[in-house]
């Protein structure tokens, strides 16, 4: 098959699920190419695949030059290099009518133009709803053909529609042949929203298991404990919630130590804060971390935690990457009742989950774990069984293979 994977930034520094579905889907044989607003080659370093398998020779920029003139120059070489081959597309790109001031400023046809000469596609794969939209542009002006497949992942199915109404997808949904949404949680809002549900297929994210290998071997230590969060300093991940959880025993727990992996927005809030409750002898800030660098962390730890929330502009995660991550490594997990995080955290079996930004639920459960350190490795069992069966990117990019087939045949 011939699949176009439509996104914003490739590679992305936190996220891998896109990634490893375009290097599975290259390991069994298919062609794949990548459509970025941005290309971002200095991340690379973050993630050792995009160097393996070559991606940036395979990956195209599709955003549009903000400067005028610059703009109108891309516009006039791609007018110029398709006029003869496809006149009726350019027209349709065009359209002022349909498209109004987008079409007159040249946006449509700079955005759409790097697949002018690519062919036609099997697959569309748009990673977002939000890619959707842009999905639809080609498919509706005929710049390619083929099914279009969109994924629906957290942001854009929680604040962009709080942010512009319950309508935005309506034609995304009239007009996409198949919808992937992470969660069942992410399912049941589709169809709230009005998305046919013959058309939905919960297709969930996942992980390569090698780079995360199982870890059961750790002794109890009351001297010194280990507590790791991964992700983005931004709003949704709540780690201010599990900072003041820290904050609330550590007197107890004088060995305790908590790391915090990622970079983001909020990182100098939160060292501020960690100052603010005197407890920067127990809290320690990585930034941005390699891959191996994080999976040989998540090895070194003890309890992981997620306090994941809603943000104030209504803000979602899907199903966190890095919960998967921490429970292949055998980690007992604490996080919220978030999004579609109850669907991978089996509540008092593979961790704990509590109200969201409730710092006592998260201190009460951080202090039952520390005090039980003989429920770890049942628990970090109980998220490696899990995860393997229902979190292996393996399966599920056989599985997304096989959907694609059907897809093709219906």
């Amino acid at each position: 098959m011939k699949i176009a994977f439509i996104v914003f930034e490739f590679p992305h520094l936190s996220e891998t699920a896109i990634l490893n579905q375009v290097t599975g889907l290259l390991r069994r044989g298919h062609h794949v190419d990548i459509y970025a607003t941005k290309v971002l080659p200095g991340i690379s370093k973050f993630h050792a695949d995009v160097e393996e398998y070559n991606l940036f020779s395979r990956t195209y920029c599709r955003g549009v030059p903000s400067n005028k003139i610059e703009r109108l120059l891309q516009g006039a070489t791609y007018i110029a290099a398709n006029f003869y081959k496809k006149p009726i597309v350019l027209l349709k790109l065009l359209n002022i009518f349909k498209y109004g001031k987008a079409a007159a400023a040249l946006w449509k046809l700079c955005a759409a133009g790097s697949f002018l000469d690519k062919g036609a596609y099997d697959i569309i794969h748009c990673h977002y709803g939000t890619a959707g939209e842009f999905g639809v542009l080609l498919k509706e002006t005929g710049v390619v053909n083929g099914k279009l497949v969109i994924a629906f992942h957290g942001n854009d199915i929680s604040r962009y529609v709080k942010e512009y109404g319950d309508n935005i997808y309506d034609e995304v949904f009239e007009k996409g042949d198949l919808f992937l949404p992470v969660s069942e949680h992410w399912k049941q809002k589709l169809i709230r929203l009005g998305c046919d549900a013959r058309k939905i297929v919960v297709h969930r994210a996942g992980i390569n298991l090698e780079r995360f290998p199982l870890r059961l071997d750790k002794v109890e230590n009351n001297s010194q404990i280990r507590l790791l969060t991964v992700g983005r300093l931004v709003e949704k991940k709540g780690v201010e919630y599990s900072i003041r959880a820290v904050a609330k025993i550590v007197n107890k727990y004088p060995g305790l130590k908590y790391n915090i992996v990622g970079d983001g927005s909020l990182r100098d809030n939160l060292e501020c804060l960690v100052k603010e409750l005197e407890v920067g002898n127990n809290i320690e800030f990585f930034g941005a971390q390699e891959q191996e660098k994080v999976s040989l962390l998540m090895q070194n730890a003890d309890i992981f935690l997620a306090p994941s929330i809603t943000s104030q502009e209504g803000d979602q995660e899907g199903i966190p990457a890095t919960l998967m991550e921490a429970m292949a490594c055998g980690l007992p997990v604490l996080s919220t009742l978030h999004s579609g995080i109850p669907e991978l955290v089996q509540d008092g079996k593979s961790g704990f989950l509590v109200p969201e930004r409730n710092v006592e639920a998260l201190a009460e459960k951080l202090e039952y774990l520390l005090n039980h350190q003989k429920c770890w490795s049942e628990m970090g069992l109980a998220g490696r069984k899990y995860v393997e069966q229902n979190h292996d990117i393996n399966k599920l990019n056989g599985q997304l293979e096989r959907i694609y087939k059907q897809l093709l045949n219906s």
